[in-house]
């Protein structure tokens, strides 16, 4: 059986070098995911952050256009995700329409940082400023069709990301 210093050296090696997820590392080691999560934990206190040494690694291997690539789909991911929870959620119209805005925002600033790195990524952050813009004009001008717009933005979003993502 493997010690525990094995296991913990394994674990970082995954998810560093494999780019494992926290799940798949614990399920394949036998250990939780808090007791990754303690030993990634206990590693930045000792000034071995898990998290820039598998940034560093991507980048020495793959380049900065693949994480930035990675953190953004990460972000559609989330950002899929919460237009789900507001579709099919239990929000005030209001609120739903707060949530939508906030997101639009969130994806601007996203892609224009990603865009500065990426310059590949750049066409989708202008994809999704004009999402933005228009979730906004729609709020603003048509209330009323808000819901019509939430139903739409979502096919279209994926559609966006796949023109100019890949």
């Amino acid at each position: 059986m493997a010690s525990d210093q094995d296991t913990r050296r394994k674990a970082r090696s995954d998810y560093i070098y494999r780019r494992m997820t926290a799940a798949t590392i614990a399920l394949s080691l036998g250990i939780s995911q808090a007791t990754f999560g303690r030993w990634k934990k206990a590693a930045k206190e000792n000034g071995d952050d898990w998290d820039i040494a598998r940034s560093a690694s991507v980048i020495a291997g793959e380049g900065i256009e693949t994480v930035v690539s990675s953190v953004v789909e990460d972000f559609m991911i989330m950002a899929q995700s919460l237009l789900d929870e507001i579709k099919n959620g239990e929000l005030a119209l209001a609120q739903k329409v707060s949530h939508l805005v906030a997101l639009a925002d969130a994806m601007t600033k996203m892609t224009a940082s990603a865009g500065k790195l990426a310059p590949k990524i750049s066409e989708l952050g202008v994809a999704q400023d004009v999402m933005g813009y228009l979730i906004e004009f729609v709020q603003e001008n048509f209330p009323q069709h808000v819901a019509a717009i939430m139903e739409i933005i979502e096919p279209f979003g994926e559609r966006l990301a796949s023109r100019y993502a890949s």
